[in-house]
């Protein structure tokens, strides 16, 4: 299995920026360098996991939420995150994603049919 260092980096960078929090922030933080910091949130380094666990607790979120791309097992962490996003949308803006989504999740199963029921990781069901 690889691990993708590069969407981790952007996990880590999304929820920083969330939380108003600067790079140099969350160096002093982490007891990390700002050097190290945007090479993880790049993903040119990869990050230890006493340094992804400082960073989760300095950011206030999970490890989950920063591995999700990671972990086959991440339903909740992505239920969350599309909680967060209909957050600050208008009622029309709710009603327009959920029928987007609605139509994206009818067509991601019709196309499963037709490969023949073979799942993301390329397993048969």
């Amino acid at each position: 299995m690889t691990v993708d260092y590069v969407a981790i980096g952007a996990r880590v960078k999304a929820e920083r920026i969330r939380s108003h929090i600067t790079q140099e922030k969350l160096a002093e933080l982490t007891d990390l360098s700002v050097t190290h910091i945007s090479n993880i949130e790049c993903g040119h380094s990869k990050l230890s996991l006493p340094s992804l666990i400082r960073i989760a607790n300095a950011l206030n979120v999970s490890a989950d939420d920063l591995l999700c791309d990671n972990v086959v097992h991440t339903k909740p962490v992505f239920e969350k995150h599309m909680q967060q996003l209909l957050e600050d949308c208008s009622e029309y803006e709710v009603r327009i994603l959920t029928e987007i989504t609605q139509a994206a999740k009818t067509a991601l199963r019709h196309d499963r049919e037709l490969k023949g029921n073979v799942s993301l990781y390329g397993e048969t069901d």
